[in-house]
């Protein structure tokens, strides 16, 4: 069974469509219009080993926030359809990976209880546009439309360039391990029976 899905979203501030292959080999083809932040979903398709294609158009010439917000949706919308019932996946998912001086620690628990946990140090804005603060609204997203219990911490770190690819790299390499599937069951994961 292919743990695909494709997620199209169009508003009056953003127009996305996005692939998404779980059980992928990291290929991708991202343009957000936002150099960084393509960057960073590649690092996230390349360290998940996810097959991902975003296109997406937004009013970048208000600000970056509402296309960042909008594809966290989307993909946080891509990973559930995905992972359809969620039976026999390993659920959590944990990965800690540094960058330079930065280290940063991912957990996740596809749980279908949403939440988003984000300790980052307080750093000066690398002035590209796409900081700490726009990256939390991501995760957010991402968290709630995803269903996951997403925990984010970065120890230490003091290039907020680096801060971020830790994090998202960190990312990838968890929700790897927490959509893998366990060939010990082809169950829930849940002593309820249900997510």
């Amino acid at each position: 069974m292919a743990r695909t899905s494709r997620i199209e979203r169009k508003t009056k501030e953003t127009d996305i469509s996005l692939d998404l292959r779980l059980d992928g080999s990291g290929k991708y083809d991202i343009d957000t219009g936002i150099a960084f932040f393509d960057h960073m979903l590649t690092l996230f398709s390349v360290h998940g080993c996810f097959d991902t294609a975003v296109k997406a158009r937004g009013d970048l010439e208000v600000d970056f926030h509402h296309t960042v917000e909008d594809i966290g949706l989307v993909l946080g919308n891509a990973i559930d359809e995905a992972l359809g019932p969620r039976k026999g996946i390993k659920r959590y998912g944990y990965a800690v990976v540094p960058m330079d001086e930065a280290l940063a620690t991912v957990a996740i628990d596809l749980s279908k209880r949403p939440y988003l946990v984000y300790n980052v140090p307080k750093l000066k804005d690398c002035g590209n546009g796409f900081n700490i603060h726009l990256a939390k609204e991501f995760f957010r997203a991402l968290a709630m439309q995803g269903g996951m219990n997403l925990h984010i911490n970065v120890s230490y770190g003091g290039n907020e360039h680096h801060v971020i690819e830790a994090i998202f790299k960190a990312l990838g390499r968890a929700l790897d391990a927490a959509t893998d599937l366990d060939p010990r069951s082809k169950n829930i994961p849940s002593t309820k029976g249900v997510l």
